[in-house]
């Protein structure tokens, strides 16, 4: 039986697979001993499967949001009670937010982050982007581009539609028009940090910038290979502490 003068404990937490690497972990503890916030903890679900994210309510009834990570921010809207507005339209959820009716709302803070940290690097002829890679990831990315005004395509092994072209058809007509280049692929994270999405570095110059969602390693080889190109290069932390502060918003509604 818990004492009267005891705090009652919320929880927070990150859904996804194979997360110990986890940002966001690390993030909210240092966030919560900075604030002296003693009421709060933060853990990792770690899910084999999407099937199991119902339990984590069961076996913990205390939780009142979660961070959703890879590969689970599409898999995860059936199992929700309603989206918000740019949720829904961007199609994937990286944040839900428990009512106190214990409703599951979700929300999507990766626009945000996106948005807010690659805003201050854009020059007018950054007109045109490629987002590599389809999943829930890059859809939050082409949500940010189009309130950016820019226009873009799907880099893919496997096209499926007039939006998406392959790694092949990246010729110097292609890479000389599109100058943003947006990797939303996991190519590159660690461990695998030697491996690189395949595009033609070679045709790459000054006017370019390279965003990796990828934050660890810090510098992957696919901005290493950017900057030797002379290109703009940004990681994904900035846009990580961003959409996490935001989360963070959400839940203290």
């Amino acid at each position: 039986m818990a004492k009267k003068h005891e705090p009652i404990m919320n929880k927070l937490g990150l859904v996804g697979k194979q997360i110990s690497y986890s940002f966001s972990n690390s993030y909210f503890k240092q966030k919560f001993e900075d604030l002296k916030i003693t009421d709060t903890t933060y853990q990792n679900f770690d899910l084999d499967n999407i099937s199991e994210f119902p339990l984590i309510f069961t076996n913990h009834p205390e939780v009142k949001g979660l961070n959703v990570t890879i590969p689970y921010k599409e898999q995860v809207i059936p199992f929700l009670d309603k989206l918000d507005k740019k949720a829904k339209k961007i199609g994937a959820v990286n944040t839900i937010k428990v009512t106190k009716k214990g409703k599951l709302i979700g929300s999507n803070t990766d626009y945000y982050g996106f948005k807010k940290s690659i805003e201050p690097y854009l020059k007018p002829y950054h007109n045109h982007a490629l987002i590599l890679g389809t999943g829930g990831a890059s859809k939050a990315i082409a949500f940010a581009l189009k309130k950016l005004k820019i226009k873009f395509k799907y880099v893919s092994r496997s096209p499926k539609n007039d939006q998406t072209i392959s790694y092949d058809a990246l010729t110097s007509d292609v890479m000389d028009t599109y100058k943003v280049i947006i990797n939303c692929s996991p190519v590159g994270t660690f461990p695998n940090v030697e491996d690189c999405p395949n595009i033609p570095y070679q045709l790459l110059t000054d006017e370019h910038l390279l965003f990796d969602l990828i934050y660890n390693p810090s510098e992957t080889t696919f901005l290493r290979k950017g900057r030797e190109q002379k290109a703009t290069t940004l990681n994904g932390l900035k846009m990580l502490v961003y959409q996490a502060e935001k989360a963070w918003k959400i839940w203290n509604l």
